[in-house]
């Protein structure tokens, strides 16, 4: 690993299935061996970090709050603010943008932020402290950005007691389940940090890799401009597949000996990372699984994970992308990519997968 820790890495779909599924791997830092150099990257305790019983409790409170009606009635909004980010890049006089600068970064944060409600978030410092946070490839280069996250989301958790709302992060602070139970103030740190940061990091890259692999792929592209009601949803799931924006998930921790595709991993609290991005390749589950195919059948992908921790954002990321490329494409019928792929910088680290710039022209 970056840090100098020493990693178990599992590949192939069913091994990662089952891995991601075993309670034998622990989310909790508690579980990690003292001889592991590495250390959390997200401030509090959330779903990332935790195990049943206090994952299930976690989860619940959650998921009272982060309803499917409340997600389902973002979409006239992510329709909105998709409208204006193009009106504002198409207005370019040369015709050319860098998309992530325009569309894949601004509108997941916007929907992120319009969620929680934090309309006055200053975007810039953000996006330089997520992308440390996430992208850093030591201790060193993440802490100061952790250190500066941190102390805003508690700011922004102060504030939020005290002037209220009807947003997610205002009704967190309120809910309460059926026996009283409420979120501390470091289980409300660490849910404001997991839905602003993984809320809106995870998106920004499904957007930029979909019209990358769109772009890359012509024909694909050609027969979803055809067909944008039969194969819209099948392309977003296709590009999950082939070219998800997590490449392995946060860290687990064996808590006990056992075995994984024939090899037996030590307990003690070894560092176990999953590699989603093999498991979405493996041709023992998916035909041909290198070619880029939005007629396939990817059902079965693992880029929202599986098991306790399987995606609760899912339903987002998936209307936010298909809202995205059906607009990008039907206001742009000449969209194409301003750089020969091979010259694409892709971000660093273990955990996300996307380009850090993605020049384009029409």
């Amino acid at each position: 690993m970056p840090e100098g820790a020493e990693a178990w890495l599992v590949v192939g779909h069913e091994e990662s299935r089952a891995a991601l599924a075993d309670p034998r791997l622990s989310k909790e830092w508690a579980s990690a061996g003292a001889h592991l150099p590495v250390k959390a990257i997200a401030s509090g305790r959330s779903l990332l970090s935790s195990d049943p019983p206090d994952h299930t409790r976690l989860r619940a409170l959650l998921t009272r709050e982060f309803t499917p009606r409340r997600v389902a009635a973002l979409a006239p909004r992510v329709q909105r603010m998709t409208d204006a980010l193009l009106d504002t890049m198409l207005a370019s006089s040369d015709r050319r943008a860098d998309l992530v600068d325009a569309l894949s970064f601004p509108l997941p944060l916007g929907v992120i932020c319009e969620l929680l409600g934090v309309p006055g978030l200053d975007r810039e410092p953000f996006r330089r402290w997520s992308n440390a946070a996430v992208s850093g490839l030591t201790a060193e280069e993440r802490e100061p950005a952790t250190a500066s996250m941190r102390a805003y989301l508690t700011r922004l958790i102060a504030d939020k007691r005290e002037s209220g709302g009807d947003d997610l992060l205002s009704a967190l602070i309120r809910t309460s389940d059926e026996d009283g139970d409420r979120l501390s103030g470091h289980e409300l740190l660490g849910m404001a940090w997991i839905l602003l940061v993984a809320g809106h990091e995870t998106t920004v890259n499904l957007i930029s890799n979909g019209v990358l692999a769109l772009l890359t792929h012509p024909g694909q592209l050609a027969a979803l401009r055809a067909d944008f009601d039969g194969l819209l949803d099948r392309t977003v799931e296709e590009v999950l597949r082939y070219e998800g924006p997590v490449e392995t998930p946060t860290y687990r921790f064996t808590t006990e000996p056992f075995d994984i595709g024939g090899t037996t991993l030590p307990g003690g609290g070894e560092l176990v990372l999953i590699a989603l991005a093999d498991a979405n390749r493996d041709p023992r589950r998916f035909d041909d699984p290198a070619r880029f195919d939005i007629h396939r059948d990817p059902r079965g992908h693992l880029a929202f994970g599986h098991g306790i921790h399987y995606c609760l954002g899912a339903p987002l990321a998936r209307l936010e992308a298909r809202i995205v490329l059906r607009s990008l494409l039907e206001r742009c019928p000449d969209l194409a990519l301003d750089t020969a792929p091979d010259r694409l910088d892709w971000r660093t680290g273990m955990l996300i997968r996307g380009p850090e710039r993605l020049p384009v022209r029409w």
